[in-house]
């Protein structure tokens, strides 16, 4: 099994024997740098004596009913509780999900987004699927347009909506039109939503929404991933989600009590009481508005609707990080790094997770070194 480099690992080694001239800033990682809440650590070291258990692969019924509440709460959707399964984040399942949905299939294909969060590409490696890349493009706004004819023979869609890196969003018709195909092709249509709630003013769309919009309020073929990752600032605490189809749910629940990613009670403890928490997630989201605010009136762009991303364009995206890191001390990821086939080039990502002091000193030093690198390539 041969996997690709991954982004940060090339940026390391585009960036090796490299001296900034100033103190580093890095906005490579889509890590939050704000405290994770109070309540949330309290409860974390309350509830450490039930690291003397086991905990169960399917998760509490407490943690369920709180991720449940906040599906009904954030999207007006209704779950029942076969139609969830609480997981150790979502990276595991964004790479064994498609390896349980594929593994019966004799010639598996798999479509998704691309730029891309790389463990797409890893769970089709593993998967032995063949990969059909729906490239995300500036002339269609970063939306995914595709041939309907290509999707004939797809087992297995994963979308990314709102969109890491573009920052894109779809409407609930746009969505609804994936889950038509879905059904309609019969292929497992997935959305990897972890940035949902992180947005400037309209709350972005779930793919369950879209599903009931479509009339598919039984959610077949239909799954979506949400995790507590960001939008309560506890990567650490590895609690997400898997919801929709309850039939491929089922399975899915069997082949998970093989994988070994439970998460210890401690840490479902807590994270119960994030999902059921709304005031918390406010707090950050005004620090990431305050952070666009600055992109706008430094860099004199409009800010992204959801994540706390920037996706801008610089001409030769490698060639600029590398300007950018010595003569400033600034690190962002090259586009070309999260895309194949040309997807990504020309652009870089800056991740605005930090306070926003040190946001509007890097997005100066970006400024600076952007309009320097512009006039030396005209």
């Amino acid at each position: 099994m041969k996997f690709e480099t991954y982004p940060f690992e090339k940026l390391a080694a585009l960036l090796e024997g490299s001296k900034s001239a100033k103190d580093e800033i890095l906005l490579t990682i889509g890590e939050p740098q704000f405290p994770t809440p109070a309540f949330i650590q309290e409860a974390l070291c309350e509830h450490a004596p039930l690291l003397q258990k086991y905990p169960k692969s399917a998760g509490e019924s407490y943690l369920k009913e709180a991720m449940i509440g906040f599906v009904q709460r954030r999207f007006g959707v209704t779950l029942k509780m076969e139609e969830l399964i609480p997981t150790f984040g979502t990276r595991e399942v964004l790479f064994n999900f498609p390896q349980y949905v594929l593994f019966d299939k004799p010639k598996p294909k798999m479509a998704y987004t691309n730029p891309f969060y790389q463990i797409y590409e890893g769970a089709a490696i593993a998967s032995k699927a063949e990969v059909l890349h729906i490239d995300l493009v500036s002339e269609n706004n970063f939306k995914p347009v595709i041939e309907e004819a290509t999707l004939a023979d797809v087992d297995l869609v994963i979308l990314n909506f709102p969109n890491n890196p573009t920052t894109a969003t779809l409407t609930v018709s746009e969505l609804a039109v994936w889950v038509e195909w879905a059904l309609k092709y019969d292929f497992v249509l997935l959305n990897d939503e972890c940035y949902s709630e992180i947005y400037s003013d309209t709350p972005p769309i779930s793919l369950l929404e879209a599903s009931v919009y479509a009339g598919n309020s039984g959610f077949k073929n239909v799954v979506v991933l949400n995790s507590i990752s960001k939008r309560s600032c506890a990567p650490g605490l590895r609690s997400g989600f898997i919801a929709g189809d309850a039939a491929l749910l089922e399975g899915y629940m069997q082949y998970r009590t093989y994988v070994g990613c439970a998460l210890p009670l401690p840490l479902q403890k807590a994270a119960a009481l994030a999902w059921a928490d709304e005031e918390h997630v406010k707090i950050s989201q005004a620090q990431y508005a305050q952070n666009f605010a600055l992109a706008q009136e430094i860099l004199g762009i409009v800010p992204a609707r959801a994540t706390f991303y920037l996706w801008i364009a610089v001409g030769d995206d490698v060639a600029f990080t590398k300007y950018l890191y010595e003569t400033q001390g600034v690190k962002v990821l090259p586009g070309s790094y999260l895309g194949r086939s040309g997807a990504g080039e020309g652009y870089v990502r800056l991740a605005l997770v930090e306070a926003p002091k040190t946001v509007k000193e890097a997005l100066t030093r970006f400024k600076n070194a952007l309009d320097v690198f512009k006039a030396m390539h005209v």
